[in-house]
């Protein structure tokens, strides 16, 4: 008979991750499978949604407000190279951060590595973000647009905004647990960060001795990146706010962990 106690045994997360990679394999596809079960478009949704965003904030910004003009490539292709990340960031903090309620039936009777949850959830999102990109590689074509040489440092943005994504998932999924609170807090939090983050506008608009501080926003730095390392423009990657964006990053990805990690022993008690 096996005896689990909280607290008598230290997490290992690659291991227990590699152990029960089929398990975390079945809870992807389950996931799958029931986000598009009975609907009449499937995956297209994850085209439709970010589409009509894509048209709004392309008539918003760049007709009425005029932003992003003569910067040497269509507007549109400024705002899907912020709203690609962007996208992917909020959906998986919106489902990372429901993950472990929605299951909790699985939590209350089974063991296994309560980290799986949340993860197969930004896997699922995952899926849909290299959906979504297609829509960006059909307007690249459209507009007869080469990426410049620094899409050499693409997978770095992507990397950082895994890290990101997984980080702040993981911390809202734990303290979701404990504050129901959250459940409101996460899409309130989501719509602000669409408006602070450089969606529809690029990063180099804001002034230089504030640029630093406004990169303590580790998004700002991310959809940065991912922009100019697809499109180029008129700069280059602005490094010294990347550094800050990593930082903030690593300083997240701690803290969340470390939240997740104390918590989690007593997740089957308080769900």
């Amino acid at each position: 008979m096996l005896l689990i106690e909280a607290g008598k045994n230290k997490t290992n997360y690659v291991r227990e991750l590699w152990q029960y990679r089929e398990l975390l394999f079945f809870l992807t596809w389950r996931d799958l499978l029931v986000r598009y079960k009975q609907t009449a478009v499937g995956f297209l949704w994850h085209i439709l949604k970010p589409f009509l965003l894509l048209i709004t904030l392309t008539l918003v910004f760049g007709k009425l407000v005029h932003l992003g003009q003569d910067k040497g490539y269509p507007y549109v292709l400024l705002v899907i190279t912020g709203l690609l990340p962007w996208q992917f960031f909020a959906s998986t903090l919106s489902d990372c951060s429901e993950s472990l309620i929605v299951n909790y039936q699985l939590i209350t009777k089974i063991y296994f590595p309560r980290i799986l949850l949340p993860i197969s959830s930004m896997i699922i999102t995952f899926i849909d973000f290299l959906i979504t990109a297609g829509m960006l590689c059909i307007l690249l074509v459209y507009y007869r647009f080469v990426p410049p040489k620094e899409i050499i440092f693409l997978p770095f943005f992507i990397i950082e905004l895994l890290v990101l994504s997984f980080a702040l998932g993981v911390w809202s999924a734990a303290l979701n647990v404990r504050y129901r609170d959250c459940r409101q807090l996460v899409p309130f939090a989501i719509q602000f960060g669409l408006y602070i983050s450089p969606v529809a506008f690029s990063g180099s608009i804001i002034p230089e001795k504030w640029r630093l501080l406004y990169h303590l926003n580790p998004m700002a730095g991310i959809i940065d990146g991912f922009r100019r390392t697809i499109i180029g423009g008129e700069e280059s990657i602005y490094w010294p706010g990347q550094l800050v964006s990593i930082c903030v990053i690593g300083i997240i990805l701690y803290l969340g962990l470390t939240y997740y990690k104390h918590i989690e022993k007593f997740f089957a008690d308080i769900i």
